[in-house]
């Protein structure tokens, strides 16, 4: 397809990838390659892109197989009708890349996406036999992490969660009539039906793993999916209902946010603008609340304004000045769901003090030592020697409380 040199296929292809956000590996094993002679490990360290939940830093070449693509999605950069320049890597080509990158301590593992060629079944096909080779020719026991496809032949998926640590299916918009106007080949019918049978596989060789360590492995990682902010006209509201849906109904690790960004001739569909990066950030942080902090997206809602959240500050901050007759929380007695709903106050310190409260009442200078910043928490809490007072009834508690512009300045906001 393409005569350009590997290095430019590089450049050209790595740089189409970055638009993708849905690219993690938290969730990895440690597959041990050194028993069987070969090579590639998710537990060593290299270049900083990501973090895995015990810590472990991983690096990954993230590329596309290629940017040709039948489809025209219309948010796309390289949507069929774009003028960009083209390239297309083999699949021995992605192999060596990988290999060589490995082996100079540039990476730990891959992630890898395409555009459409010939068919959905044919580029799966690609992607598929890239992982094939990797671990089964080269027994490579690196993380790789592999976009699907949901028109793709259900035994090519299945055989790509035996490859892969991780896979997983952008649904792109946030309701299938933005789908359809602005991914007119694409069906988010047929996106969820397959994240639901990707979920259902992931849960059934879990299964079977603890039954039986020499259970084959499917997807550990999980799977995991990437909205586009911005494109159509969804609001915050609309977008964290339609994670909280993906969450409970398909058993999704991550759902990834990425600020739409304008294109170069781009439809008249679509906004002239990108939205704030703060947006994105503050929809991570949502998204944070409604996995690990018990909220619902109605009361993430609450501190927002006309289905947005509030720009300013941070949704957990915003939730507690709109119910600040559950405040202040006595960092002594209160359960581990109150503690959790504080500002500022992480998971991590909410272990810490309720570990250190078993054995001594806690003071401020207890939370100094246990959290980042206690500044931030003083007027939600009450500990032996600290009752916030009137803070709490302070009409100037939001501007007390909101960062300094110069730091929303760093958002564009």
């Amino acid at each position: 397809m393409s005569k350009l040199s590997r290095s430019d296929k590089l450049a050209i292809l790595a740089d189409a990838a970055k638009y993708d956000a849905s690219c993690a590996s938290s969730g990895s094993v440690k597959r041990n390659s050194a028993k069987s002679g070969g090579i590639g490990s998710t537990g060593g360290m290299g270049i900083c892109h990501s973090y895995a939940p015990d810590g472990r830093c991983i690096s990954l070449l993230k590329i596309l197989m290629t940017n040709y693509c039948m489809f025209d999605c219309l948010y796309c950069i390289n949507r069929s009708s774009s003028n960009v320049r083209r390239a297309a890597f083999t699949v021995q080509e992605v192999v060596d890349l990988t290999l060589d990158f490995y082996k100079r301590n540039y990476i730990e593992g891959l992630f890898l996406s395409s555009g459409i060629i010939r068919s959905p079944d044919y580029t799966m096909e690609q992607l598929v036999e890239v992982a094939r080779r990797l671990r089964v020719e080269h027994r490579f026991g690196g993380y790789i992490h592999l976009k699907t496809i949901p028109e793709a032949d259900p035994d090519l998926l299945k055989r790509a969660g035996q490859y892969a640590d991780r896979l997983s299916i952008n649904i792109e918009l946030p309701d299938d009539e933005s789908i359809a106007r602005l991914a007119p080949e694409k069906d988010g019918k047929l996106i969820r039906r397959t994240m639901g049978n990707l979920g259902k596989r992931v849960r059934e060789a879990k299964a079977e793993r603890k039954s039986s360590r020499k259970a084959p492995l499917f997807a550990p990682g999980g799977h995991s999916t990437q909205m586009i902010i911005g494109a159509d006209a969804s609001d915050d509201a609309k977008i964290l209902t339609t994670s909280n849906g993906l969450y409970g109904s398909y058993g999704l690790k991550r759902v990834y946010y990425s600020a739409f960004s304008p294109i170069p001739d781009a439809s008249s569909n679509l906004p002239l603008q990108a939205p704030p990066l703060l947006r994105e950030h503050r929809l991570y942080q949502a998204d944070w609340l409604l996995r690990f902090y018990g909220f619902s997206v109605g009361e993430i809602m609450q501190g927002g304004t006309a289905g947005q959240l509030d720009l300013t500050i941070d949704p957990k901050l915003a939730w507690a000045l709109q119910n600040r007759a559950r405040f202040p929380v006595d960092i002594n007695r209160a359960d581990k769901e109150s503690l959790l709903r504080i500002p500022g106050l992480g998971g991590k310190g909410v272990g810490k003090i309720l570990q250190a409260r078993r054995f001594s009442g806690l003071r401020l200078a207890d939370l100094e030592r246990i959290c980042q910043s206690v500044k931030k928490i003083l007027p939600f809490i009450t500990a032996l020697d600290w009752h916030p007072g009137k803070q709490l009834d302070s009409v100037n508690l939001y501007d007390r409380l909101k960062p300094p512009p110069e730091q929303l300045s760093l958002f564009g906001v």
